[in-house]
């Protein structure tokens, strides 16, 4: 499996790039997304890949952010009748935050809205995905749309932890809090998540 290319970025379109890795070319399919925060040809550039084979062809699916990719996987693999070509489209026509904000409040007419996914789909992707992102995505998503000092940021990452390991969301945010007030404000995200699992 090709986890990672490292290289020269040698050619860049919105929709595939060319890395250049010790004189091999790759050709890489990559979400809009991902091609607003890739360097300009000619530069160094890192991309987290997916390798997709098919009967025909060995297809790589490149990202900028394991956010991306992980997502890129679990529509995917988790999404019936969603294949990798519509992953790209959704990852290209909707944020990850929002994305999952989306399906954590059921919010179809959202996702219908992106090119190749219509209502049926759209309300599939809420059916099949929900449980699977769940409140945390909507936390993100409200975080996201809130821009956050660095504090905030570093209590939200720890929630964000904390339900990612079955805390409910209410009980996520006082046990960081209360993590806080021991800790104090240079505490990192690890130390918050592990005095809060100490005390759980």
């Amino acid at each position: 499996m090709i986890t990672f290319l490292q290289g020269k970025l040698v050619e860049a379109l919105p929709t595939q790039v060319v890395v250049d890795v010790n004189g091999i070319g790759y050709e890489v399919l990559i979400p809009l997304s991902s091609f607003d925060k890739i360097p300009a040809p000619g530069q160094p550039v890192k991309l987290l890949t997916q390798l997709v084979v098919r009967e025909d062809a060995h297809i790589l699916y490149g990202f900028a952010t394991a956010a991306e990719r992980d997502l890129f996987k679990l529509l995917v693999h988790s999404v019936s009748g969603i294949g990798p070509k519509t992953a790209l489209n959704i990852l290209s026509g909707i944020s990850v935050a929002a994305f999952r904000g989306a399906v954590a409040s059921s919010d179809v007419k959202s996702l219908s809205q992106i090119s190749g996914v219509g209502k049926k789909t759209a309300e599939r992707i809420v059916v099949e995905l929900r449980d699977k992102i769940g409140a945390a995505g909507a936390w993100e998503a409200a975080s996201a749309k809130n821009a956050l000092s660095p504090d905030d940021q570093k209590t939200n990452d720890a929630v964000l932890a904390l339900m990612a390991l079955g805390f409910k969301q209410i009980e996520a945010h006082d046990t960081v809090r209360a993590a806080q007030t021991m800790l104090g404000a240079t505490a990192t995200v690890e130390q918050l998540v592990r005095a809060c699992l100490k005390k759980s």
